[in-house]
């Protein structure tokens, strides 16, 4: 009995249901009107999104329920080791690096703008690496394996992403003042982002979200992310403000004459949660036994995913730029 509770709160929990059912249970109807019960009633409406999702794919493209099957067993895996390592990292940083901070804001409004920039700095960093240190990337492709978009696509990641991505996170926070109650709230904004613009074309077709797409991120930008055309490689790592993006060149809209095609360039099993998930690590460790040296072993650990002892580089920033110089030189030709 206690193990079928223990699920139904897991289930609860995942579909946001929690803090909904204790207000009404307390008729705490206050709760509604303050933002973190505006936030839970907008959490509320992303699972609701992923179901209509399945269903939809599942009398429509059957062939695609593969991703939604990889990406449960993930969320299992994941679920209760990632959320303890998660959550332990984030109250070591807050203790450890807030009080190295020059100045410490307060929970404001316009303290939030300046917070969630920050917050965006920091998720850049995170993510910038782990996608040009071969060692973060083997944690960070299982987010990027699956061949279509859907919401599930946002839950896919390798349990030790989480501590390092909130560690990179919150230090960056800590480090430039942001407020411990601030945080929270943006991080609790930015998870429930986060998940939106995974939302797949079967719901939300174009995903450009018309002119807001000028000003923040949107489901289509984050499928740029997710594609591994050659121009959209390692592009727009930002999830809601696109900054940092714009700041380090690496924004990127999406082309109508290019079609995304979704997944990783490395040849795998999208349907195989033994390939999605430890794939990466398999290939890194075949390149550093067959690797000559003990410089070049180390090497392939952290140089970008693609790079190669014998000199014949194909990394996403050497594959991205041969594809625009190309494009320029068909432009000249006309």
């Amino acid at each position: 009995m206690d193990f079928l509770n223990a699920v139904f709160e897991e289930i609860m929990n995942f579909l946001g249901f929690t803090s909904i059912l204790e207000a009404l249970k307390a008729e705490n109807y206050a709760f509604f009107k303050s933002f973190d019960g505006i936030m839970s009633c907008i959490f509320l409406a992303l699972p609701i999104l992923l179901f209509v999702e399945f269903f939809i794919v599942f009398f429509r493209e059957r062939e695609q329920l593969k991703t939604y099957k990889v990406n449960f067993f993930i969320i299992v895996f994941n679920r209760v080791i990632g959320r303890i390592l998660s959550l332990g990292t984030i109250v070591w940083c807050i203790g450890f690096f807030q009080e190295y901070a020059p100045f410490q804001t307060s929970y404001t409004w316009y303290w939030f703008i300046y917070g969630y920039v920050v917050w965006e700095l920091g998720s850049f960093i995170y993510h910038y690496f782990g996608h040009k240190v071969r060692l973060l990337w083997c944690l960070h492709s299982p987010h990027h394996a699956a061949e279509t978009m859907n919401l599930s696509v946002n839950h896919a990641h390798f349990f030790l992403e989480f501590p390092y991505a909130d560690f990179i996170r919150t230090a960056t926070c800590m480090l430039l003042g942001v407020d411990p109650k601030l945080f929270f709230s943006i991080l609790l904004l930015d998870i429930t982002y986060a998940t939106f613009i995974h939302v797949g074309e079967h719901v939300l077709q174009k995903g450009r979200l018309g002119f807001l797409g000028k000003l923040i991120l949107t489901p289509s930008h984050h499928r740029v992310h997710h594609g591994r055309n050659p121009l959209y490689m390692d592009t727009n790592f930002c999830n809601l403000l696109n900054i940092w993006d714009r700041v380090f060149g690496t924004y990127q809209d999406e082309e109508d004459h290019l079609p995304i095609q979704y997944g990783i360039t490395r040849e795998m099993d999208s349907g195989s949660f033994f390939d999605v998930y430890f794939g990466e690590f398999k290939a890194l460790y075949k390149d550093v036994v067959n690797a000559p040296g003990l410089k070049n072993k180390i090497l392939y650990l952290f140089m970008p995913p693609g790079w190669s002892h014998t000199g014949e580089h194909q990394t996403a920033k050497l594959v991205r730029k041969k594809y625009l110089d190309l494009q320029k030189e068909t432009a000249h030709i006309r």
